[in-house]
């Protein structure tokens, strides 16, 4: 059988080429072409040199998981260790599927002649079948990761809360905020940011219609009784956000709360609810935001 170097070294370069970039998307790191094609191309040069060479270096498990390192490391510049492993992992991963689906088209296809010498497939398919390879098992693993990703966030991100004052409830749809660490300053209660609209239900509409003016000190819009009812129930909560420091926000101290998981329900007796005057996201996939110390 007649091989030629440089359409193997073409059909390396191309299959480790979309392996990386399969890699990055999966990973989410930093794609720079430059990067990717020497990383590719020095994967396609020690194909070549493990075909001609009679040397057993080139056949070592050692030095196989080193040139892996060498080219995720050239391709992605991983800042940490950890960066470095979870690239690493994924790379290892889409090329073993990749392997995976081109042995299978190889077998479909039924090509005349193959040589396989260590794990380098050579003979007169084509390179559409290198191509095909490798886009089918990208999208594959892209996809799966996806799919995972999404259930992930739909089971864990996301949370129902009812929400007890008066003798009243409402259940609303939380998102789980690693970044909202909210606490009534004088108690130091948790707070749990809630859309406006969400509590007509159970907060009367002259607190709602008025919150500007009762955080500025001028309550003569609301009626005594509801004064009476409900005025040590307020808090003033300072906050500070991305393009907003030193913000205020009207919370109302909840009777309890209950937060629905699937294996058990979490209540919460005191938790002040931030009442937002505005919309936290364009779609509504959520109307509330709750940090993480409540769900323990």
């Amino acid at each position: 059988m007649t091989i030629y170097l440089d359409v193997v070294i073409i059909e390396n370069l191309i299959m480790n080429s979309i392996i990386i970039y399969a890699t990055a998307i999966v990973t989410k790191a930093k794609i720079k072409h430059l990067r990717i094609f020497l990383a590719s191309l020095i994967g396609a040069i020690y194909s070549v040199l493990s075909y001609i060479s009679k040397l057993a270096i080139f056949s070592n498990l050692f030095i196989k998981i080193l040139l892996s390192i060498v080219m995720v490391y050239i391709a992605f510049n991983p800042p940490k260790i950890k960066t470095l492993g979870k690239q690493l992992l994924l790379f290892y991963l889409t090329s073993f599927l990749f392997g995976g689906v081109a042995f299978s088209l190889i077998y479909i296809i039924k090509p005349q002649e193959i040589l396989m010498k260590d794990g380098l497939f050579l003979g007169t398919y084509p390179l559409k079948t290198v191509f095909l390879g490798a886009i089918i098992a990208s999208i594959i693993l892209i996809t799966a990761f996806k799919v995972i990703k999404n259930k992930i966030t739909a089971k864990d991100i996301y949370c129902n809360i009812e929400i007890y004052l008066e003798q009243k409830n409402i259940e609303i749809k939380a998102m789980l905020d690693t970044g909202n660490l909210l606490k009534e300053p004088i108690s130091g209660m948790p707070v749990i940011v809630v859309e406006h609209t969400k509590l007509y239900d159970i907060i009367p509409k002259e607190i709602l219609n008025n919150l500007d003016k009762i955080l500025g000190g001028d309550l003569e819009s609301i009626p005594e009784e509801i004064k009476e009812k409900y005025l040590t129930k307020l808090k003033v909560i300072p906050y500070s956000s991305l393009g907003k420091q030193n913000g205020m926000i009207l919370g109302i101290k909840a009777d309890k709360i209950k937060i629905i998981k699937e294996d058990e329900n979490i209540i919460k007796n005191n938790v002040i609810i931030g009442i937002y005057n505005k919309s936290l996201t364009k779609r509504g996939e959520y109307n509330g935001l709750v940090g993480i110390e409540l769900l323990q």
